[in-house]
């Protein structure tokens, strides 16, 4: 299978090394921010041939020098629908970003540990994020930060000194920043209190969303939490609420929920850690969404201690490579949905019988 991105393959990335405070339930911490390039209109009201100026600014200008680490730059326009969907299964595009759109040039820059990526022409010109694995919130600002501060030297903005940075939608308007974490939630929902957090996040004008963001289920228990609006509010403001309230709310919550299992309901608890053991071992077809739930009653009881024959490396190393585009390039071939469940369910029982 002909790719643009061969170098992905052997890494896993940010969001599943399994490091950072409180990463047995925040997997990973991301800060992104919207910028838009001055003199030019904002992505979907602009020409093909100014799409493409801005494509060509950004290719000359984001280099290695630029960024201090490695760089690989992908043309997410010239790129195959699996090499897009593989950026979108290691959060380094959106699904928006990833989308057939043959009148607008689109591309990304990657940093090779995958620790940043700056989508080009996705809502807005720039939509710069850096990723950290469990809650590193501030040193994940501290170098989008940077690299926002050295994209001005070089790049002028859209401003306003009344309303801030300008951006497509008008809830990034103002700091343009998102702030969001990865987080596995399993025992709130074992336990039927996932509303807790939902409501939290009513209360608190904030977003919950999928595993891929916008638009997608919780599947296997994971959740994203982000704020949703930016006007009137710091860069300062919005990060100390996440690092001081919002995310040690919710972890209270969900440790609350998992003592809860262990005091009630431990034999219901281990039978879905055990369970999820068995179908995963012995199943010889498997689907992608059936898997997550599975290893997300894995990932629960290794962090409870209630299992020690699988690690949290290769939980997190399946749940990446299970994914329908990792599953088909580690496989080197396109594969339909019926011979995929075959292979993942293969996948599957080598990882976790291996000695």
């Amino acid at each position: 299978m002909m790719s643009n991105i061969p170098n992905l393959n052997h890494m896993h990335g940010q969001w599943l090394k399994g490091e950072g405070p409180h990463n047995e339930i925040v997997i990973s911490s991301r800060v992104r921010l919207a910028r838009n390039i001055s003199g030019f209109a904002f992505v979907k009201h602009s020409t093909y041939d100014q799409n493409m100026e801005i494509v060509t600014r950004c290719k000359r200008d984001f280099n290695d020098s630029v960024f201090g680490k490695k760089m690989i730059w992908v043309d997410i326009s010239d790129s195959p629908k699996q090499d897009r969907q593989l950026l979108v299964e290691r959060h380094l595009i959106s699904r928006q970003h990833a989308k057939d759109n043959p009148h607008c040039p689109r591309s990304v820059a990657i940093a090779e540990d995958e620790s940043f990526s700056v989508m080009v022409n996705e809502e807005d010109h720039l939509r710069i994020q850096v990723m950290r694995s469990g809650l590193q919130l501030r040193d994940a600002f501290d170098e989008v930060n940077h690299i926002d501060d050295t994209f001005e030297g070089q790049l002028e903005f859209a401003f306003s000194s009344r309303f801030g940075y300008l951006t497509a939608c008008p809830t990034n308007v103002g700091t343009g920043i998102r702030v969001s974490v990865m987080m596995h939630l399993p025992a709130l929902k074992l336990t039927g209190e996932i509303e807790k957090v939902r409501k939290a996040a009513r209360d608190m004008n904030l977003a919950v969303r999928g595993l891929f963001g916008e638009g997608s289920e919780s599947l296997g228990d994971f959740y994203q939490v982000s704020n949703q609006a930016t006007l009137g509010r710091s860069e300062a403001e919005i990060l100390d609420d996440f690092e001081r309230s919002i995310v040690p709310q919710i972890v209270a919550y969900e440790q609350q929920a998992r003592e809860a299992l262990l005091r009630h309901r431990s034999c219901m608890l281990d039978d879905k850690i055990f369970r999820a053991w068995g179908a995963l071992t012995h199943a010889r077809v498997i689907g992608a969404e059936e898997v997550l739930t599975h290893l997300s009653h894995l990932r629960l009881g290794v962090n409870m201690g209630r299992i020690d024959t699988v690690s949290m490396a290769t939980i997190n190393e399946l749940l990446l490579n299970t994914q329908p585009a990792h599953l088909q390039w580690i496989s080197a071939k396109e594969m339909s949905p019926a011979a995929r469940r075959e292979a993942r369910a293969t996948l599957i029982r080598e990882k976790l019988l291996s000695k």
